[in-house]
Formats: C-alpha cells, structure tokens, sequence
C-alpha cells in the first residue's frame, strides 16, 4: 500500500515537472502571450478621416522617430473625388506596409447614434472589404466618427469582435475644446476608451503635455489627431510645426508610444465590464442615454 502511494506521488510530482517545464512551448505554439504591466508614460497615437497629410507628412515622421500608431479609414466626405485632401487606397496600404495599424471609422463617417444595428453594420464591413481588397488585414479596432456614441454600436462592435474603439473625451469634457481623460483598463470598457486628449487649432503644447502626463498609475493616453494639416475640417486642424514638437516632446521624455491595437501587451480585451457605459455613468452621475 505504501509502495503504491509512493509511486502515485512520484507520478504526480512528474506530470508536475513536465507542465511547468512544456507551458512557455504551448503557450508560443498557441500565439498566446502574457499581458505586461502597464508602464508609466504610454501613449497611443490615432489619427481620423483618412487625411492626406497623414500620409506624406505624419507617417514618415512617426517612422523616423520608432513611434507606433492608428489610422482611422473613412470614405466619407469628398474621399472619393478629392484626393488633395484625403488618402487614396495605395497610401492606405503604404501605412500598413509601413506597420502601421489601419483601423476602420465607417464608410460614411456618420454619427452611430443617428443609424440602425443595419446601417452601421453596412457601413463597418464596407472598410472591413475596402481593406482586404487592398492586401490590409481586416480592422480589430474602431473609432466612433464624430465621436457619438450609442449602447447599440456597443453591441455591434462586440457581435464583430472587435478589441478596441476609441471613443473622444466627451460625455465627461466637452467636444469643443478636446479636453479628455486618460484611459483607465480597471474601469473602462475596451470597446469605450476615452480620448485623454483630441487636438484642436488653438492647442498649445502646453494642452498636449497636459493630456500625455496623465498616463501614469495603471492609466494610458490615447491621443486623437486628425489632418496634420486639415484643410478640410479645420476644427481639428493641427499644424505641423506644433506636432512636430508634441512628437519631439515624447521622444525626448521617453515615452512609449504604440498603436491602438497594440493594447493588447498590457490590456485583456476580453475583460469587460457587464455594463459598458458603467464608467462613464460613475464620472458623469447621470444615466447615458442614445439619442434618438
């Protein structure tokens, strides 16, 4: 009997062995990896509409500078017959060669709050398509055009998979000014991640080190930009002799900057909270209701 308990322990003390010695092998076999501490001064970098200026003039800075980042694709406005001021297809896909995440921002850059489950969908698989058409992997992350929101997109982007939309700093700021706050993975939900800072005209750099120095303590700054110039939407134009010294100010203050997709080292998006707007609801101290 005793030789019989010996040899049981034995065998167990051996399976043991094996599963810690083998994990770290199934885990690469099976494309998993373990979700890193959150660092202090990480940012994301997200960049909307589809603007020309982000091709020729944003990404090749970026590159320079080691930085990763977003694109948001719409095909609304004048995408289709003004390619003075928006991205053609190619760029597009020069962003992605380039490593560069390409996320979608609908066909028509409407407000999700104004359109049916049935629209919006129509409108998130046209970029879904438009990408592969191009060689570009399909979008697993989302910007809500205009910043709108509505519980249904929630929903949506949810049934799709989709691991991260980017939201602005409203309901808590207010759009005019593109104040925001910095993402908090502990209480907001991956599919609503606020923006700790959407760049206007008017901004200084003393806006845009107001909005980075909040990533600290578990937080993290993801920063909206438009056209670098915007010509187009000159509400949320930024020139580039100001973007030239935001970007210079976080290499020289050693920050991390990433893609949005590339949350996924420090964030699981598949932890969320049972309601999304929860968070939101807590900060404003009122209900979020849809417009309808």
């Amino acid at each position: 009997m005793r030789k019989s308990q010996g040899s049981t322990i034995k065998l167990r003390r051996a399976i043991l062995f094996h599963l810690v010695l083998w994990a770290p092998f199934v885990a690469a076999i099976a494309g998993m990896r373990p979700i890193e501490p959150i660092p202090d001064r990480l940012v994301v970098l997200t960049f909307d509409d589809s603007v020309r200026s982000q091709a020729v003039f944003v990404a090749p800075l970026l590159k320079k500078l080691g930085f990763g980042a977003t694109f948001f694709i719409t095909e609304g406005f004048n995408f289709a017959s003004d390619k003075t001021h928006y991205m053609t297809w190619d760029q597009i896909r020069m962003l992605h060669e380039m490593g560069f995440e390409i996320g979608n921002h609908t066909r028509a850059h409407k407000g999700v709050h104004d359109q049916s489950d049935r629209e919006f969908l129509a409108d998130l698989e046209w970029i879904e398509r438009r990408c592969e058409e191009n060689g570009i992997p399909s979008p697993s992350s989302f910007a809500y055009p205009g910043n709108a929101l509505s519980r249904q997109a929630v929903r949506v982007l949810e049934r799709k998979g989709y691991k991260f939309a980017r939201r602005g700093g409203a309901p808590e700021f207010p759009y005019e000014r593109g104040d925001g706050l910095a993402y908090d993975p502990a209480q907001d939900h991956p599919l609503l991640i606020p923006s700790a800072g959407d760049a206007r005209p008017d901004w200084a750099l003393e806006n845009f080190i107001r909005a980075v120095d909040e990533a600290k303590g578990g937080r993290i700054a993801v920063l909206q930009f438009h056209g670098v110039p915007d010509l187009e939407h000159p509400w949320v134009n930024t020139s580039p002799a100001l973007f030239e010294k935001c970007m210079n100010y976080l290499r020289e203050n050693h920050f991390t900057v990433i893609a949005l997709r590339d949350l996924a080292r420090y964030v699981d998006p598949d932890r969320r909270t049972a309601d999304p707007f929860a968070a939101i609801e807590r900060r404003t101290g009122r209900k979020f209701e849809d417009r309808k």
